[in-house]
Formats: structure tokens, C-alpha cells, sequence
């Protein structure tokens, strides 16, 4: 679950906005308020901010998102329990408050409403208070065993990993396979197997790299693989071609029929890799030793 909190000063158009019909909203958590309209409530928050005008954001607003599969198995009475506690841990109980949940687009989310100036006129400390929702939120959705962020963090770099190593096999492949020797014929020979590769163009219009996209994932070249970085993919084109020197290689390549100038780094890179591949080769077969 993630939480994010602010203050606001625009308070009747954030709860009239809470309150919208439109998206399936209903009220899942209220403390001290007698109001049954968001004009209302806003009169019930104002009468107590009048108590402290000195505060202008007088208004303190929560989104709490359970993941979606969490949110799909949470109903009222479970939303109001996940707002009353993540209101205890932000020390809020003693305050105006009321909350609403929103289950358009599949996702369902609590919007809170807490009045910042308290009855004894006092605001609310809102230092840090974005991290210290998301602490809040994390230790409700521990409380009640839901998915924590940190968890879907994790669950989404296990993806991650998986998709670059898929990116990395279809790339090692190509190059062992179909052995492309120009850029096109890569681009193509990755196409076919749902890789897209995204040139990478600079502001002098000039390639200095690639990018790989793949099942809703986008990468640099270098993320996917310290082997896949622009220099060596071009280089290992040029060796399929029969080059053999750096000097040989030249500035500029083909691409989807067009002749594009190579960025400075990336011709540097490309002659690099492939002395590499020369000394690595000539080592491998003995050559000179």
C-alpha cells in the first residue's frame, strides 16, 4: 500500500471532489463531523480554521493505495479499519476527518480529509509529512497483512531481472544465428522475436545509442547488459561484416534506409570493442604467443 500526504488550502474543492459520484464514491471513515453535503463538512473544517488564520494550508490530505489485487478484496469496513489506523499512526485522532474511497480504474484508493488546525486551535505539524505517511501506511499495511511497497518494489525488480535476461538471450540469439551484419537487419531480426530497438539520437541529430523495449518495459542498451552496450552491439556488426580495424569502421551507419552520423562516443566505443575482440581472438587462437 502506498500513502502520500500534503497540505492543502483549497479544502470545499478537495472534499467536494472526494465526495464525486462519479466515481463510485462512498464514505468509508468520519470523525467529529455532523455534515451530510461537502458543503457542509467544509463549514464544520472552516468554523474550527478560524481558530488559527494564521495557517493558510489548513487542510491535510491522504491518498492510501492498497495494490490493485489488495484493493479488490477490500470492502467498507475494511477501508474505514485501514483509515482509522493509518490515522492513529499519524497521531490524527483528535481531529476533523472524514474519507472516501474511489474505485474507478480499477483501483481502489482512500482520499482523507483531515482538518490541520485542531479544536484547541493548534496546526498540525506537516514536516516530512510525505515520507511520514508512506511510514504510516507501511506499518498499516503490515498490521493488517497487505502488500507493502517495499514488496512490490521487490516484485518489481524480480521483473525486471527477468525481462533483461529474456532481452539478453534474444539478443545473444540473433547475433549467433541470424549474425546480422548491418544495423537494419539487427533491428529487424529483434523485431521479429517482439524486441523493439529505439535508436537513441542526440541533439546534433547524430546515434549515440540504443534503447530495448519489451513486454511494457523500456531500457538503455547498457541496463540490459554491460555486453549490449551501443559500442559493442556496433562493433560486433562490423566484425560479422569481415571489419577487422577501428579505422575501417567510419563515422556514420545506415538506418531504416537513411545515412546517420555517429555520435563521437559511440565511434570511439565501437573502435575500443573492437580491438578487444581482435586481442581476445588472437589470445583464443594463439596468434603471435
Amino acid at each position: 500500500m502506498i500513502g502520500k500526504g500534503t497540505s492543502i488550502a483549497h479544502t470545499g474543492t478537495s472534499i467536494d471532489y472526494g465526495w464525486n459520484q462519479e466515481k463510485d464514491a462512498e464514505i468509508v471513515f468520519s470523525q467529529h463531523l455532523a455534515g451530510n453535503s461537502p458543503q457542509e463538512i467544509t463549514e464544520e473544517f472552516t468554523l474550527i480554521q478560524e481558530e488559527n488564520t494564521r495557517c493558510q494550508k489548513n487542510t491535510l490530505s491522504f491518498i492510501l493505495s492498497p495494490t490493485q489485487e489488495d484493493g479488490r478484496n477490500l470492502y467498507k469496513q475494511q477501508l474505514g479499519e485501514l483509515t482509522q489506523k493509518f490515522i492513529k499512526e499519524m497521531q490524527l485522532k483528535q481531529r476533523q476527518a472524514i474519507a472516501f474511497v474511489h474505485r474507478d480504474k480499477a483501483h481502489t484508493h482512500v482520499h482523507l480529509y483531515v482538518n490541520r488546525i485542531g479544536f484547541d486551535g493548534k496546526a498540525y505539524n506537516d514536516s516530512y509529512i510525505g515520507k511520514r505517511s508512506q511510514l504510516a501506511a507501511e506499518n498499516v499495511a503490515k498490521e493488517m497483512g497487505l502488500t507493502t511497497v517495499k514488496e512490490v518494489q521487490m516484485e518489481k525488480e524480480l521483473d525486471s531481472i527477468k525481462v533483461r535476461l529474456e532481452i539478453k538471450d534474444i539478443h545473444q540469439k540473433v547475433m549467433e544465428s541470424d549474425r546480422p551484419k548491418t544495423l537494419d537487419s539487427y533491428i529487424k531480426a529483434m523485431q521479429e522475436r517482439n524486441v523493439e530497438v529505439i535508436p537513441t539520437i542526440n541533439k546534433a541529430n547524430r546515434l549515440q545509442g540504443f534503447r530495448f523495449q519489451y513486454q511494457g518495459h523500456n531500457f538503455k542498451a547498457s541496463e540490459v547488459h554491460r555486453s549490449m552496450s551501443g559500442g559493442r552491439i556496433m562493433a560486433q556488426l562490423s566484425q560479422n561484416k569481415g571489419i577487422a580495424k577501428p579505422k575501417e569502421v567510419g563515422k556514420s551507419v545506415q538506418l531504416m534506409g537513411k545515412t546517420m552520423e555517429m555520435s563521437a562516443n559511440l565511434a570511439t566505443s565501437i573502435a575500443k570493442n573492437i580491438i578487444k575482440k581482435t586481442i581476445k581472438k588472437a589470445i583464443d587462437t594463439g596468434i603471435g604467443f
